[in-house]
């Protein structure tokens, strides 16, 4: 779940599913427990800093999403690091609190540096090629509108399998039942109510402020701004649309930052396709694992308040 409410004196609560655990974050901490096969729960804490508070240009719209993503990816990819390390631990010796080591930076980055190699092939130059040689034999396609209509049907298209093929796999099948866990958890938080497995287990598992909901906003703004392209050829399509990744994400930020805040609106409706995809990146989850990410909540608010953090429901 990104952390969308990045202003303001709310109180985010967001996070995000990891390897046998979940991550729960707060504005200044954040918090990872993972389930070991031995059945004991693991976590590892860290206080943390806005990053409107570390730089005052992500306090502006639009600009503010592109370092709220930033920061997520970074704080996901640690989360998932420390899972994946409890994870191939002997049970015996792993410890129960904090990762047994760091890996290296390298190591991190290897894999986001692939999934944005990835993103920019498989949603940008596909499409586009795609529609490109359906113009060629088809020339009704070649019309700006109806080519960017296609474009962005056959990217959607692409995201929804690829989802719907993951959720197939056993380990993501069990990844997508602790996303659901966490969108519940925070529902219930949200809610007011006390957090409990009992109460947590009565909310849906779909929620606006997640990273499904969002990438599926980027890729329906997408098609309006796309129509708006003047080039014609091949290669300028394709570099204006990663020229616009910042602008599309910044948009999409401000987009679910509003239909947050206002869940009822017309705009809102735009977000509606995003919730419709999380029924299948989210599963309902077992009572235990709904039971890890109230740790996880646990962890991150019993960090913000020793940080002196106003825990306010948003």
């Amino acid at each position: 779940m990104l952390p969308i409410l990045e202003a303001g004196e709310e109180t985010l609560v967001g996070g995000q599913a990891v390897m046998e655990g979940v991550m729960m974050r707060a504005p200044h901490s954040y918090c990872v427990a993972v389930r070991k096969p031995n059945r004991e729960l693991v976590t590892s804490e860290m206080p943390i800093a806005r990053m409107s508070e570390q730089y005052r240009i992500f306090k502006y719209p639009l600009l503010r999403g592109l370092g709220t993503l930033y920061q997520a990816l970074k704080l996901g990819g640690k989360a998932l690091n420390f899972s994946a390390l409890v994870s191939v631990e002997d049970p015996e010796k792993a410890p129960q609190k904090g990762p047994a080591q760091e890996m290296p930076g390298w190591v991190v980055a290897g894999p986001v540096i692939f999934s944005f190699l990835f993103f920019l092939f498989m949603y940008k130059f596909v499409p586009l090629f795609l529609v490109t040689r359906l113009a060629k034999a088809y020339p009704v396609f070649d019309g700006r509108m109806l080519s960017t209509l296609t474009d962005g049907v056959i990217r959607l298209a692409i995201l929804i399998t690829l989802f719907y093929g993951l959720s197939k796999l056993k380990d993501m099948r069990r990844m997508f039942e602790y996303h659901g866990a966490e969108h519940k958890v925070v529902f219930n938080f949200e809610s007011g109510q006390p957090v409990s497995v009992e109460n947590a287990q009565r909310f849906t598992t779909f929620h606006p402020r997640c990273g499904t909901s969002f990438l599926v906003v980027i890729f329906l703004l997408a098609i309006p701004i796309y129509a708006l392209i003047p080039f014609t050829g091949f290669v300028a399509k394709l570099a204006a649309r990663v020229v616009l990744i910042p602008l599309l994400i910044g948009l999409a930020y401000e987009l679910i930052f509003y239909a947050a805040r206002r869940r009822g609106s017309l705009l809102a409706l735009l977000t509606a396709p995003g919730l419709w995809t999380q029924r299948i990146t989210t599963k309902p989850p077992s009572d235990d694992q709904a039971a890890v990410a109230i740790h996880a909540l646990n962890g991150a608010m019993a960090l913000e308040q020793s940080q002196g953090g106003e825990l306010v429901i948003a």
